[in-house]
């Protein structure tokens, strides 16, 4: 998990290098959806590293499929929008705890359930001002405790990768934090 999180940093950074913006907004990797930065960091893995990451796409469950190593849901996690305003509901992305949703809590129990034969993960990607102005890792850490305690997911160790000196101005740094589901 600790090296898969790494490579993953490496592709936000080189799409981010790129300078090439998502639709309408400001350049960096920030602003892109979620659909749309998966499949270029798939893009990234496979041609950086194409013995690790053979046959690696990007589906609708998991998100992301590395064939016999890895099934990996991600989740983008923003306080604030491409405008600098602070966004609205940023925080339900991650800990909103109930089955059949969409955040990583409900992410994370479809996983669990699931009857893939890959090792299972989830992936958090988020962005903030440098130094934050909201700290994300205190919801990462709620994210954790409702996980372990609340809805019985056995997550592993916590794996980070940072990224500084991105190139938009409202999303300064990413982190990306990964999650094995045991």
């Amino acid at each position: 998990m600790n090296h898969l999180v790494n490579h993953i940093a490496e592709g936000l950074k080189s799409i981010d290098s790129s300078g090439i913006p998502f639709r309408n907004y400001q350049p960096g990797v920030g602003p892109y959806g979620e659909p749309q930065v998966l499949r270029k960091i798939v893009d990234y893995l496979l041609q950086t590293y194409p013995s690790l990451y053979d046959g690696t796409k990007t589906k609708r469950m998991p998100d992301v499929l590395i064939p016999n190593k890895w099934a990996l849901e991600f989740k983008i996690v923003r306080p604030y929008g491409d405008n600098g305003k602070e966004a609205e509901h940023w925080s339900q992305n991650l800990t909103h705890p109930y089955e059949g949703n969409v955040s990583s809590i409900g992410d994370a129990i479809k996983l669990h359930k699931s009857d893939l034969k890959e090792r299972k993960g989830i992936i958090v990607i988020s962005y903030e001002h440098n130094p934050p102005k909201i700290k994300v890792e205190v919801l990462v850490e709620c994210f954790e405790y409702i996980a372990r305690n609340i809805v019985d997911i056995p997550l592993g160790e916590r794996y980070i990768s940072q990224i500084k000196n991105l190139i938009h101005p409202i999303h300064q740094q990413c982190t990306v934090y990964g999650w094995e589901i045991i």
